[in-house]
This record gives structure tokens, C-alpha cells and sequence, in this order.
């Protein structure tokens, strides 16, 4: 197959870097002087780690920036803010070994995520200026994360400790998150589907908490573009060919009387093509226009998500949307192996947006579904006669949609010989072979009146995942639940009796959360109902700590977590808020501060 890796930046914005704030005792005359190198050092060694640990999404490497010289007062503070907003610095990271003056020397920025590596030293130690810090960080109502290991060290000892290394990574990949957001656009195609709530667009939440801004276009502009030829013709013949090779037809599923004809579907495979074609251009542009005559539509919408309303409008008469979703929330395509694209069904705004927070957090795919149905263990022996077991043995939930999945859902890509979901610099092409392999393209159900395809696959067992949503509540405002667990397989016959009773042409996980034995994970039953609303997002990995801090950071409260309690991480201030009821804590904490951008 030959397929390249396309590595780069598609979207309009330098990349945010992560400033490096080496902090000093300013006093003269030995004090200062004898820390200087020590604390640049330190500076140093937190900036080469996270640049060799950490990529943006698009598989570029992380800036980090460090102050020209160590912050030992106000003035020196303002040169390195200088600095740093001419390097494009989007969260910072203060360090030092010792004691400080914290209100001369903090990050005062009003919105950057900020936090404070004080080093556990005894000979000067920088947790005391940690602990003052945090405090005038506190009493000023700028959040701040502190990064303090466990065991005391020697000063001079360049070491960083694994639990400073895993605080270092979680804050550094949830405010790369928080800066890459800023400024970028949502672009709804279309409006609301099929009555859904996610789908109505709440700008006051993309502006305020996400720093995202709104574009809009309607659905009739594909028709335009199709009749017009506005899309680069040579890559659609390109893709379509390789469409046509790689793309396994599926089962046909409806009645005879409503099946399409061969020259029909011919018709359908040409018309979803260009829909992803003209989809992508709309996210993000395309130079190829501008060649053709059509200028305006080169430029793109700067969109870093965005979601497709298909039902009903459009699919009553077009083929359906489901092609273009699964193709470009997928990590390669006719072009080669990138990033994937997050593109929400049926334009649930809020599930596109989760999707967008796993992704900045894992580089890779998101899995868009469906919350369908809860098998119990009796239910299952009811309808198929097999007892559930080993993970399944407490119940499922039964991720479906009517929509696409990307097709790295399938879970063809591994790590370590498991099934995974990788960043897509790490795919090799015998990979995206296989996930093609394991999709099947059946014709669209009865009710997409207009046909298309439907992606059909069943993802492997034994991935950790985690499932999540933000919801808008009244009087309450954004709010974010999320579920770890595992993917679960079935034995084939159990499997199709469950799956018949919804679409088998439509993308299944079968999913398991990790129960805690109490409230919301007492049980699976539990977690199905107690989820806010019809779609989640899916993640690979159990990456609850990262998402619960990215929703501090962005004052989203978190009210349905299964996250131990060594992997919460948020900025110092939530304790004061109650630190003997973390989740209302977390809840007053948001509310008392606010909306990150006012």
C-alpha cells in the first residue's frame, strides 16, 4: 500500500510552547549566586524531559521555552513574560530549589495553565516556596498545580523522580490541550438532528470555557460544492479508486423492495467520496481551490472540530453521512497515515468536543457512539442462552451508532502484542490494513432514504478505555462524566443475536467499566443510568486523571468519575473548597472561579 506519514501543523496558529520559569532567590551576595546554576539546571532538565516525552496531536515536537535568566523579582518576571508571549507560550511551568519571593516572582497571567515544581530538598527547600506560592496563587484566584516529590533529595541532584514525571506529563498534556484549543473554530455543518440537544449550539460554552469560536455552514453548501466540481478533482479519483480497493462490501440488510441498484450504490460511492472531500475542506481549507478558481473556499474554517447534521434533512434524500465521519475520524485515508480528523455525528457539538479533549490528551482516534442498550446477565442468558463471564460476568453496555466509528476502533493496532488505539505516527501500514480488513461497507438501513454505507465492525476485547461526555446542565452549566474500563468481546452467535436486535451494520463495542462497588460504579446497570445522554465519546487507555485535570483547568466540574484517588490531579486551590468531599469540591472550586476566559 505505500502509505506515507503526514506529520504537520493543518490548522492556522503557531503551536503553543511550554514556558520554563527558573525561579531564584533574588538576595545578593552569596545567596543568589550560589543557586544560579543549580536552578537553571533544574530548568533545564523539566524542559529537555518534556520535549523528548511530549508531541502536539499533529506529530510535531513540543517547544519548551526557558527564561533568559532565573526570576529572582518582578522585574526579571516581566522580561520572561516578554519572552513568552513572543514564543507563543500557552502554559508555564515554574521550578526552583529553594526559598523565593512568591508574589514577585509568580506567573500572574490571568488564563494560562500554570504550575510549581518546588524541589524536596532540605538544604534550601523549594517546597517552602512552593507552599507560599500556591498560597498567593490561591488568595489572587490564579489556579495553580503543585509538583512536589515524595522523597527528599540532594540538592544538585538532577534526577527527576517518576511521580515528578508523571505530574510533569498530566499538566504539561492537559494545558498543551487548554492552549491548542484557543482560538480555533467548531464548524457546525448543519443544524440540530433529529431533535438531539447536543446538537444545539450553546456559544457562551465554546467561548467562555473553551476559548473556541463558532462558524457555521449549511448543509446545501456540499450540494454546491459537488455541482460545481469544488473539490480537487485528480484526489478524487484517487480516493475513490482506492475506496473501491480497500473498502470490503458488507451485508444487505433491507427488503427487497427498498434495496438500491448496483448503478445506484455506484452513484452513492461517488457521491460519499466527495462528501469527505468537501468535508475536510471546509474544516481546514485546501490550496487546491484556489488553483481552480475558488479562493475563498481554499482558506477553510480553522475548524478543529466540527460535526455533520445529516438527519433528516439530508439523509432523507442524500446517502448518509457515515463514510465521511469514519473516514476522517480515522488515522489515514487514500493520502496516507495523519492525524485523524474530529468529526461528530449527527453534529452532537458536545460529544464532538469530548472527542477533541481525548484526543489532544492521546494523540490518537476517537470511538463516537452510541450508550444503547444494558445487557444484563440475565437478560444475555435470556435471549441467547450463554452466561457472561470473567469481565462481562456483571453485564454490558452495548456502544453502537448509526453513525460511523473511526476504524481504529476496531482495535487492529496494538501495543506490546495487545490491541490498541495509537497515535498515528506509531501505525504501521500492516496495521491500517488490518483495521480496513476487519470493516465491512453494508448499504445503509431502510431509513436512510437516500442510501450510503454503514461501518460494521466489532472492536476487539481487552483494550482500556474510557468513555466520557460533557453535558449542559440548567443552572449548573457544562459538566463533564466520564467511565474507565475495558473492551469485551462476545462468542460470534452471542454476539449477532444481541447485535440483530439493534443494526448489524453498525460499528459495536461491547463495554465494561471498572465498578468501585458504590454510588454511580455499584454496578454496569449503575453507570448506564446514570450517563447524561445517548452519545459518549471513547478513548483509548484509562485516561480519567488527564481528563479531570483538563476540566479543572477549563472550570468544567467532573460529576461521574471512577478514577483512584492517586491519579486526581488538580491545582492546589480545590482543596480549600473541601478537601474531605473531593467531588463537591471540584463543583464549588468551578463555580466560585468561573469560566476560564470571562
Amino acid at each position: 500500500m505505500n502509505m506515507d506519514i503526514h506529520i504537520g501543523n493543518r490548522l492556522q496558529g503557531s503551536l503553543p510552547a511550554i514556558g520554563i520559569r527558573p525561579i531564584i532567590d533574588g538576595r545578593r551576595g552569596g545567596i543568589r549566586e550560589s543557586l544560579e546554576e543549580v536552578t537553571m539546571e533544574m530548568a533545564r532538565g523539566a524542559a529537555a524531559f518534556l520535549s523528548e516525552n511530549l508531541r502536539h496531536s499533529n506529530g510535531m515536537p513540543v517547544e519548551c521555552v526557558i527564561a533568559d535568566t532565573c526570576i529572582g523579582g518582578v522585574a526579571e518576571a516581566a522580561r520572561a513574560e516578554e519572552k513568552f508571549a513572543r514564543a507563543g507560550v500557552g502554559l508555564t511551568i515554574s521550578v526552583t530549589p529553594s526559598w523565593c519571593y512568591p508574589t514577585e516572582t509568580m506567573d500572574a497571567h490571568p488564563t494560562r495553565p500554570k504550575a510549581i515544581w518546588g524541589f524536596n530538598g532540605t538544604e534550601r527547600p523549594g517546597a517552602v516556596y512552593l507552599a507560599a506560592a500556591l498560597g498567593a496563587h490561591n488568595q489572587k484566584g490564579l489556579p495553580a498545580f503543585s509538583i512536589y516529590g515524595r522523597d527528599v533529595q540532594d540538592i544538585g541532584d538532577t534526577t527527576i523522580t517518576p511521580d515528578v514525571q508523571a505530574k510533569l506529563l498530566q499538566f504539561a498534556k492537559a494545558g498543551l490541550a487548554v492552549a491548542t484549543m484557543q482560538g480555533k473554530s467548531y464548524l457546525s455543518m448543519g443544524s440540530v438532528s433529529m431533535g438531539i440537544a447536543g446538537c444545539i449550539v450553546d456559544e457562551s460554552f465554546f467561548q467562555r470555557f473553551l476559548g473556541i469560536r463558532n462558524e457555521y455552514v449549511d448543509m446545501t453548501e456540499f450540494v454546491r460544492r459537488m455541482e460545481l466540481g469544488i473539490y480537487d478533482r485528480a484526489e478524487y479519483e484517487r480516493a475513490l479508486a482506492w475506496t473501491k480497493a480497500n473498502c470490503k462490501p458488507g451485508a444487505e440488510v433491507n427488503p427487497e423492495h427498498l434495496r438500491r441498484t448496483a448503478e445506484q450504490q455506484a452513484g452513492d460511492w461517488e457521491t460519499v467520496v466527495k462528501m469527505a472531500l468537501i468535508a475536510r475542506d471546509l474544516m481546514i481549507g485546501n490550496p487546491k481551490l484556489d488553483d481552480i478558481g475558488y479562493g475563498e473556499e481554499a482558506l477553510g474554517h480553522n475548524a478543529i472540530a466540527a460535526g455533520f447534521q445529516g438527519q433528516r434533512a439530508w439523509t432523507d434524500f442524500f446517502p448518509n453521512g457515515d463514510f465521511m465521519e469514519a473516514m476522517l475520524t480515522s488515522s489515514f485515508d487514500w493520502n496516507g497515515i495523519r492525524e485523524p480528523f474530529m468529526l461528530a455525528t449527527e453534529n452532537d457539538t458536545l460529544n464532538g468536543i469530548t472527542m477533541l479533549f481525548g484526543h489532544l490528551l492521546t494523540d490518537a482516534a476517537q470511538i463516537f457512539a452510541d450508550v444503547r442498550t444494558y445487557w444484563s446477565p440475565d437478560a444475555v442468558k435470556r435471549v441467547t442462552g450463554h452466561r457472561l463471564e470473567g469481565r462481562a460476568a456483571g453485564g454490558i453496555i452495548h456502544l453502537i451508532n448509526s453513525g460511523p466509528a473511526a476504524l481504529d476502533g476496531t482495535g487492529r493496532q496494538t501495543i506490546g502484542g495487545e490491541p490498541a488505539m495509537k497515535p498515528f505516527w506509531d501505525i504501521a501500514e500492516q496495521e491500517v490494513e488490518a483495521c480496513l480488513e476487519a470493516t465491512r461497507w453494508s448499504p445503509a438501513v431502510d431509513f436512510f432514504r437516500g442510501g450510503g454505507f454503514s461501518t460494521d465492525f466489532t472492536t476487539r476485547a481487552g483494550m482500556p478505555v474510557t468513555m466520557a461526555r460533557i453535558n449542559l446542565v440548567a443552572g449548573l452549566g457544562p459538566v463533564l462524566q466520564l467511565a474507565e474500563g475495558y473492551t469485551v468481546e462476545l462468542p460470534d452467535d452471542v454476539h449477532d443475536k444481541l447485535d440483530r436486535r439493534s443494526n448489524p451494520t453498525w460499528p459495536t463495542t461491547w463495554f465494561v467499566p471498572n465498578l468501585t462497588g458504590e454510588g454511580l460504579f455499584k454496578d454496569v446497570y449503575a453507570v448506564m443510568n446514570n450517563w447524561g445522554s445517548n452519545h459518549a465519546a471513547v478513548s483509548y487507555g484509562h485516561i480519567g486523571g488527564e481528563l479531570l485535570t483538563l476540566a479543572s483547568m477549563l472550570r468544567i466540574p467532573v460529576s461521574m468519575h471512577n478514577v483512584a484517588e492517586d491519579r486526581v490531579f488538580r491545582p492546589s486551590m480545590w482543596s480549600a473548597f473541601g478537601g474531605m468531599d473531593p467531588v463537591g469540591a471540584d463543583f464549588r472550586a468551578c463555580q466560585a472561579l468561573g469560566p476560564l476566559y470571562r
